[in-house]
């Protein structure tokens, strides 16, 4: 089994550390040590979570993801590195398949699947990157990993909230260079790890949810407050590696206007807010066109491999009728404190879609109807039995969520 530092970096975001945080006490993964990089307003979290003692924690206040990575990278003591961020929760089995493909010594990186806000549809499956900074889907198995070599001008891409790399390719790279203080820092990675013709895996089965929390740089409904380090990261990223292609920033300030007036339409921006925001991001490229390029820090020896109690859980299955949901809620969150993974299942007679989520209780709670899809490819309406319908829903997570 191969040994696995998680770094998690949180800015000014300590209600979505400590779920986090709450999600990676129950993996299954007895090799892993847990680091948390954090600014002082995170650090509560951290002190309300009661692993204090298990884990490695780093103190960071600059807002810089790059950087703050680098400082993680540091203090990483296991083969692999795995990065998942504060406002994300990992299932289970997470670092279970994430860290299989790494067996194969001539995989340098890898990439699971990223659920959205649902906590059903996927918001981030396999993709391939450029130079210009575009990504396009492509596809790959639904289960077992995929691993793929590219090489200059194309890369295999992984998500910076669901990704692992050789500790010791990432560290003779330089690790993340700081000139992406947000934004693209992890698709320079993956076109560097592409110039050496490395090996990436995708992961499937490695599935974490991704919720967008709020920050300085986006509303919760996703609508930016600022696009100055988009822009800045996009000149940066396009003098190292697409400059070629977009000389100016015409085009990616286009599509940067392209995604405002979408939040204007659906009401979530005035015009105002359109013309305020795009001067933020022709800031931000302006100043990134100066900005000195591959920013890499020095690294040494980190502290000794600190153990995180990640073990196997029994897993529990809870389910109800909608109108249950108190009685149910409190058992499952009490079979949490016994030490059990449990999947909540409260279903309507309806036809609504599902929703899964991962609860303060440190619950996977899935609602919906009874009759209604949770895949988003399903038929709108399916007759079921509501044992049928629980049973398969447990089938259906079962693979990421628990050893049977």
């Amino acid at each position: 089994m191969q040994s696995v530092s998680v770094i998690v970096v949180s800015n000014g975001r300590p209600a979505a550390l400590r779920r986090c945080l709450l999600g990676l006490s129950q993996l299954d993964y007895p090799a892993c040590e847990i680091i948390v990089v954090a600014d002082a307003t995170s650090m509560q979290a951290i002190a309300a979570s009661g692993l204090v003692k298990v884990i490695k924690v780093v103190a960071f206040d600059t807002p810089n993801i790059s950087a703050a990575r680098n400082a993680g990278l540091a203090q990483a003591a296991g083969d692999i590195v795995a990065f998942i961020d504060d406002d994300a929760v990992p299932e289970s089995l997470w670092l279970t398949h994430l860290a299989a493909p790494f067996d194969d010594g001539a995989v340098s990186a890898a990439g699971g699947f990223v659920r959205g806000r649902n906590g059903i549809s996927f918001q981030w499956r396999a993709r391939l990157a450029f130079p210009d900074g575009e990504t396009v889907p492509i596809e790959v198995d639904g289960v077992r990993p995929t691993l793929m070599t590219a090489g200059p001008g194309r890369a295999v891409k992984t998500e910076g909230t669901n990704m692992a790399v050789r500790r010791k390719a990432l560290v003779a790279m330089g690790g993340f260079d700081e000139a992406f203080a947000f934004y693209l820092d992890e698709t320079d990675v993956n076109l560097r790890l592409a110039a050496q013709g490395a090996t990436t895996a995708i992961v499937p089965l490695a599935q974490v949810h991704h919720g967008f929390a709020p920050s300085a740089r986006r509303r919760v409904d996703r609508v930016p407050r600022t696009l100055f380090q988009i822009g800045a990261s996009l000149a940066v990223f396009l003098r190292k590696h697409g400059l070629a292609s977009h000389p100016t920033a015409q085009v990616p300030r286009a599509q940067q206007h392209q995604r405002l007036l979408r939040h204007m339409v659906a009401g979530r921006l005035l015009p105002g807010d359109v013309w305020r925001l795009l001067r933020t991001f022709d800031a931000g490229w302006a100043e990134g066109l100066t900005r000195p390029l591959a920013q890499h820090p020095t690294f040494g020896d980190p502290r000794p491999f600190l153990r995180f109690p990640a073990t196997h859980r029994p897993h529990v299955i809870e389910s109800a009728r909608i109108w249950q949901a108190t009685a149910a809620r409190k058992r499952a969150a009490q079979s949490v404190r016994d030490g059990a993974i449990v999947s909540l299942f409260l279903l309507s007679p309806t036809t609504l879609f599902h929703r899964c989520r991962f609860n303060d209780a440190g619950v996977w709670e899935q609602s919906g109807g009874q009759f209604g899809k949770s895949l988003r490819e399903e038929p709108f309406v399916r007759p079921w039995r509501a044992s049928a319908r629980v049973a398969r829903e447990v089938a259906r997570v079962q693979a990421v969520r628990y050893n049977s």
